[in-house]
Parts: C-alpha cells; structure tokens; sequence
C-alpha cells in the first residue's frame, strides 16, 4: 500500500505550518541560554488573574470535576447571554450559546454546520493562519479577497460584491484584526451586512480582539444592526485574550437556534463539554469588574505607540497603526527579502522571531507581536534596526 493511501483525502489540502521552523528554533535557543527576545506571540504576557485562579481552585476542590452539558453550564451561558446584551446590544437565549473549546473550536464548529463540499468561503486577506486550512478540512474552497495598507487592511462593500458567486456561503470578518489590528467601523459594517443579507450569505464574525481596542474606538458587532443579519451570523468570542486565558480553552458563540443546535449535536459526537474548571474560571471572569481587562488595554496602547516610534526610525519598514489587537503588521518589501528569509535571518543573527507575512498570505509583511514588556521591545528595535541596516 502507498503511504498516501493510508490518510484521508481531505488532509491533502492542509498546509503545514511555515512558521514552526521559527518558533521552534526560537525555543531551542532560549534554551540554550540564548538572549532571545519573542516578538511572534499570538497571546498576552500577563499572567491569569488571581480571582479566576481561585475559582478554578475552588471548583476541583469542590469536586466540580465532572462532564457538564455539552454546550456549557447554564452558569455560565447565562452569564455569556448577559455579556453579549451588554456590550453588543445582541439579545440571545440560552440554547443559542454553545462554549467550546476555544474560539478556534467555535469557529470550526460554526465552518462544520454550515459546509458542504460544493460551497466558497471569502476571506480577507490577510488572514489569520488557520480560517482556510478550517475550510480545507470542511472539503470547501476559501477564496481570498486582497486588501491593502491604503484601506487599512479591510474590504469594502465594492470588495465583497465582486467576489461573490452563485458558491458563496460564508464570509469570516475578523475585527479586531489579526494581523493586521484593523477595526471595522460602524458605516463599513452595514454596508457590509446589507449584502450579506441581500446575497444570503452566512457571516462568521470572530470578535476574539473585541476588548483589545484602541483610541477610544468602541467595537461593533455586526449581527446587532438588524434581524435579517442578526439570522445570519454566528459571533465568535472568548477569554483567551481578554483575560489572558489562552490556555484554559474557553471559547464561545452565539447564532441562530437551528445553526446552535446543530453545532450541539456535533460538538456531543467530537469533543463533548468544555473543561468543567475552566468553565467556572470563566464564571468568575464574566462576573467580575472589567479593571484588568481595561489595564491590559491601557498597557497594549502604550506598547503599540512605542513600537510605532522605532519603527518609524527603520527606513527599510513601514507599517499602518493598528486599531485594535496586540499585532504590528510591517512591510518588508525595500529589504528585497521574503518575509520567511527575513523571519530566519532574523532570528539566526539577532536572535529576534517574529513571524513571517507568507504564512497570512502576504510575503511582503512581518508581523511584530507587542504582547512582551517595553524593555524587550526597546532591546529588540535596537537590534533590528542595527540588523535592517545592514541588509
């Protein structure tokens, strides 16, 4: 029997991870011994808070360590439905919250339900790594809709209306963005929701970076502008960055009842529940004053403006100002190096990762992560301005 054989079909599609070299080189180096300074992070610096380590604490020891319902305790989905009528003027039930493991988990639960063989996803582009190889596995077809540093990064409705077909199911909007911390504003949104609803088209709205937002911008959540979009739309949110809880895998979604309950009853026959502990450090997490979450902001802001100061020294790179997230998308193209070559060297000779633009689909970028303290970055702009210029 032939090795290809032995997998399934569908795996063929899905592209390996270009960045793994770099990260895990970068790993080995610090072990090492070596100064390596981690501007790839896709996650806070922070530590959990204390008081969702204390529910968690408490929770095993009150023996809270057994299945729960699939889609999550009612504790904790009444606390979700709350959440999304606070802040995103979204009036969901119960049975419409399915918390999984993770919003990335969320995300393909919602790809999954929604896709048949036959159907086309748009993606902005760039994108976050893993929304085609989703696709991929659900045996669909992403296609790729390009944006550009002049419109920050985001589509236009002229944009989405020329690349849709007679195939097109969904559209994943990610705002905040990763990577490139564009925000999506109010007027863009409903331009874009009109379409969608005129067209039928499903909107998988990531809002993972909701809270991460900068210059008192506020965040909108496109199933909130009217019923129509409303019952087209799965939002997708978590704790992972919010409240630096990247690691307790608590992800979760609001839709339609006929879409929920079909990601119910495939998420009973995959995975089951969410982490019983976990869901209760997300209790405690929803219950709580905002402080932290407003003090990561506040210290993200700060770090972004820092960050964009040394740039702005390094002639050979140039970014836009993201609006949101923790990410600096830079473009690279005056140092004639692709980025993977760039990302390599960069890290071979000043010992700095970071990750490569080919891996969101734009070969001419780097993203620059500014989730690590002021004097990494200082240390780090130091080398990679002394490094740029000597290309």
């Amino acid at each position: 029997m032939k090795i290809d054989t032995r997998l399934a079909e569908r795996l063929k599609k899905i592209n390996p991870s270009s960045t793994l070299a770099i990260t895990s080189k970068a790993k080995k180096l610090k072990s090492e011994g070596r100064d390596c300074l981690n501007f790839a992070a896709g996650e806070p610096d922070f530590d959990t808070p204390d008081f969702i380590k204390e529910a968690a604490i408490q929770a095993v020891n009150s023996g809270f360590t057994k299945y729960t319902p699939t889609t999550g305790t009612p504790e904790l989905k009444k606390l979700i439905c709350e959440k999304f009528k606070k802040d995103n003027s979204l009036e969901y039930l119960p049975e419409q919250i399915i918390v999984s493991n993770g919003a990335k988990h969320s995300i393909f639960n919602a790809l999954m339900v929604l896709l048949n063989r036959s159907d086309e996803v748009l993606i902005p582009l760039p994108y976050w790594v893993s929304y085609p190889e989703m696709v991929n596995l659900c045996e669909a077809t992403p296609r790729f809709i390009k944006t550009t540093a002049a419109n920050n990064f985001k589509i236009s409705v002229a944009d989405l209306s020329k690349h849709i077909t007679q195939k097109t199911k969904v559209l994943i909007l990610n705002s905040p963005s990763n990577p490139t911390g564009c925000v999506y504003g109010r007027r863009e949104l409903e331009g874009i929701a009109r379409l969608c609803v005129e067209k039928n088209i499903f909107v998988i709205s990531d809002e993972i970076y909701e809270k991460i937002i900068f210059d008192g911008q506020k965040h909108e959540s496109i199933a909130g502008f009217n019923k129509d979009i409303y019952n087209l739309t799965i939002t997708v949110n978590g704790l992972s960055k919010s409240h630096s809880m990247t690691g307790w895998r608590i992800g979760y979604l609001g839709a339609p009842s006929d879409i929920a309950g079909a990601i119910s009853n495939l998420q009973d026959h995959s995975t089951s529940n969410p982490n019983s502990i976990a869901q209760k450090a997300a209790v405690a997490a929803l219950s709580a004053p905002e402080d932290f979450t407003r003090k990561l902001c506040q210290e993200f802001e700060k770090r972004r403006n820092y960050l964009a100061s040394r740039l702005k020294e390094i002639d050979k790179l140039s970014f836009t100002l993201p609006q949101g997230a923790f990410y600096m998308f830079c473009n690279i193209s005056k140092t004639k190096l692709d980025s993977m070559t760039f990302a390599k060297r960069l890290l071979d000779e000043e010992y700095i990762s970071v990750i490569p633009g080919g891996s969101f689909g734009m070969d001419n970028y780097i993203r620059i992560s500014f989730a690590t303290s002021i004097e990494d970055l200082a240390k780090g702009m130091d080398r990679l301005k002394k490094w740029v210029l000597k290309l």
